[in-house]
């Protein structure tokens, strides 16, 4: 079981599953690539609060689309695995190559997929999600920064980390984690390609999409100056929004 120490730990999660400060890679003509970074936070002390479930009008058509497909997998993920499946006949070795999508260079091939496949079909649905305005404006936050500073990382260009940024919108509470996704402007593609977790050897972005303590979400898409997109999508046990006045 992880210390508190440990959890409190930001997690580079990079394709070749190390964790460490991003370097630049050199990959061959027209070969896409996707980054994942995954950061989970405890807090030791504090009271749970939920958020009361509401239409998610704050959400553009892609962001809502990817909170549903996390909904989706959550509440039936024996029946999400067959989503993932004919994912697997468009391997080529290492390189996926999906109909529409640039290929993407993988770290761990079909193998990867196949994992994934076999630990939906193990597991039991969890609670849904219900979507959050402050944590989903926290979100954006990051979004909006790292589309100009060209960044990959949580802490953001004015030293926040991603409870600062959703504790300016509200208050989160009991547990808080961030997942953050590169390259692709498809839900399906954005939440599969965490499910798989390729290259993360601890799938600590498939952990948080399943955790059963959390209780809400927040999701922002944008674009990215070098990876052409980028997905903040940010968890918590609970979290209470600040009234507008």
């Amino acid at each position: 079981m992880p210390t508190r120490q440990q959890k409190l730990k930001k997690e580079h999660a990079m394709p070749d599953g190390k964790r460490k400060g991003l370097r630049s890679i050199e990959l061959p003509s027209k070969i896409s690539l996707v980054i994942f970074l995954i950061l989970l936070l405890r807090p030791s002390v504090g009271s749970p609060q939920s958020s009361s479930r509401e239409t998610a009008k704050f959400l553009s058509p892609l962001e809502d689309s990817v909170v549903r497909e996390i909904n989706i997998a959550r509440a039936a993920p024996q029946d999400y695995a067959s989503h993932l499946e004919p994912y697997r006949k468009y391997y080529d070795q290492k390189i996926l190559r999906l109909p529409g999508e640039p290929p993407l260079l993988t770290k761990e091939g079909a193998g990867a997929m196949v994992e994934a496949i076999r630990f939906l079909r193990s597991i039991k649905p969890v609670q849904l999600l219900t979507p959050s305005k402050g944590m989903s404006l926290g979100a954006k936050d990051h979004v909006k920064d790292q589309g100009s500073s060209g960044s990959t990382q949580h802490e953001g260009s004015d030293g926040s980390q991603p409870w600062d940024r959703v504790n300016r919108y509200g208050t989160w509470d009991k547990s808080i984690a961030e997942n953050i996704a590169y390259g692709s402007d498809q839900a399906r593609h954005i939440v599969t390609f965490l499910i798989v977790d390729d290259g993360v050897s601890n799938r600590g972005h498939r952990k948080n999409i399943f955790n059963p303590d959390f209780g809400v979400i927040g999701v922002a898409f944008g674009r990215h100056p070098t990876y052409r997109t980028v997905c903040v999508i940010t968890f918590a046990g609970g979290y209470k929004e600040k009234s507008s006045k």
